[in-house]
């Protein structure tokens, strides 16, 4: 199925126009505008980046800019207790891709139709029922909460141009799965989320990004012989500060496309995660550990997948971990006194996705990754950003990979 910008303007027109009928059509008294500014929402965030590289692995990559992410958000209030919310993420300025297996083929051929580069993405619809303080259920496709980066979504919340290079290596990144959510605060001070989703899909794990992508979003359906448990603990010890720990658990290997293994592919990450937030100063930290059984015997039925199936095929790691810490300081107090911030951070990752091997397997140290990265933020407006970075990258194999990147985001 071929997706491109006039479906996602469409779409956006059908629930529109839906909600309008179905909504709206039972108060013809009502003014349907001022109804919708009270119930409903539009909003948003993106960001659009340049990069210039220095790299010894690939001494001919040439400098790029990216319209790296737009992402719409459009919901609605039933009444106070039921909500609905959609998400449609543009990626990287271009349309998409999808794929089909065929079992009408003689062996099961896969199929796939691609526009252009990028990706336009219906990453989230649900409806929330907010029961009570601690108990509210989410049910359909929603953000999957573990880490920092998916707390820390916005451009102007995070400071590297690009999010965290461990959770974007390692794990899915922009965690979106189908299933049902229970949430809710314990108090004041703590809150929990506790999943029953749709795991992953061990064909696409590979060595250097581990289980990152086996996140399906490859088919037009989500396989969902294998579901995941997960759950996430977070003391707010702060006003913007929480210190909090995740867990993720779920078998892979039945969620593959074709039918062809036993052997079970478990798996479990488990992080710690830290901000705090005490104008002028900010700071963020995270750890993770990841461990996947038979990796052995899982990457060697990866070696057989079809070269249309478009994965790495390439060994995976036992285990895999990271971690991250990081510093800012906002000077614009220094100078004057305005709603103006100019942030000046350091940040230190560490992260390695052949961490431990099994069997055969050899640990490449060239997927052990360590990276110290400088900058500013700022902010002329308090949904506005402009950053600029220089990061340093040293891989296990002692080459290195320097880059300069800005670029400018923005929420509203």
């Amino acid at each position: 199925m071929k997706v491109d910008l006039r479906l996602c303007y469409l779409l956006f027109c059908f629930l529109l126009s839906s909600f309008s009928t179905i909504v709206f059509s039972q108060s013809t008294d009502e003014n349907i505008i001022d109804t919708w500014k009270e119930k409903g929402y539009l909003k948003g965030y993106g960001i659009v980046n340049y990069y210039s590289f220095d790299w010894e692995t690939d001494p001919n990559r040439r400098n790029a800019f990216d319209a790296e992410r737009l992402n719409l958000y459009l919901g609605y209030h039933f009444n106070d207790k039921i909500e609905f919310k959609s998400e449609i993420e543009f990626e990287h300025g271009g349309t998409g891709a999808t794929m089909e297996f065929d079992l009408l083929e003689e062996f099961g051929e896969f199929e796939q139709e691609i526009e252009a580069g990028g990706e336009v993405i219906l990453e989230q619809i649900n409806i929330l029922f907010k029961i009570n303080d601690w108990l509210n259920i989410r049910l359909g496709k929603f953000r999957f909460y573990m880490g920092l980066a998916s707390k820390l979504d916005d451009p102007t919340e995070y400071f590297t141009t690009h999010r965290s290079e461990v959770e974007n290596t390692i794990l899915p990144l922009g965690w979106y799965e189908h299933g049902i959510e229970v949430s809710g605060d314990l108090g004041k001070k703590w809150s929990y989320k506790l999943y029953l989703i749709n795991g992953l899909d061990a064909t696409g794990f590979s060595s250097a990004n581990w289980v990152r992508r086996g996140y399906q979003k490859r088919f037009e359906t989500v396989n969902a012989n294998d579901l995941a448990f997960a759950g996430r603990l977070d003391y707010k010890f702060a006003p913007n500060s929480e210190i909090g720990v995740s867990a993720y658990f779920g078998n892979s290997t039945g969620n593959r496309p074709k039918e062809d293994t036993q052997i079970r592919g478990q798996i479990g990450v488990y992080d710690f995660h830290f901000m705090w937030d005490k104008k002028p100063w900010r700071a963020r930290a995270y750890a993770m550990f990841g461990s996947l059984s038979n990796s052995e015997a899982i990457s060697g039925l990866n070696r057989n997948l079809s070269n249309n199936l478009n994965v790495k095929r390439t060994p995976i790691g036992e285990s895999a971990v990271g971690t991250f810490g990081e510093i800012a300081y906002n000077f614009m107090p220094l100078f004057k006194e305005t709603n103006q911030e100019f942030y000046v951070f350091g940040r230190y990752e560490y992260y390695d996705s052949m961490f431990s091997t099994q069997g055969e397997i050899f640990d490449n140290p060239r997927w052990e990754r360590s990276v110290l990265t400088g900058g500013i933020n700022y902010y002329p407006h308090p949904q506005i950003v402009l950053k600029a970075q220089y990061s340093n990258r040293v891989l296990g194999s002692d080459e290195t990979e320097n880059t300069f990147s800005t670029g400018i985001g923005f929420k509203f």
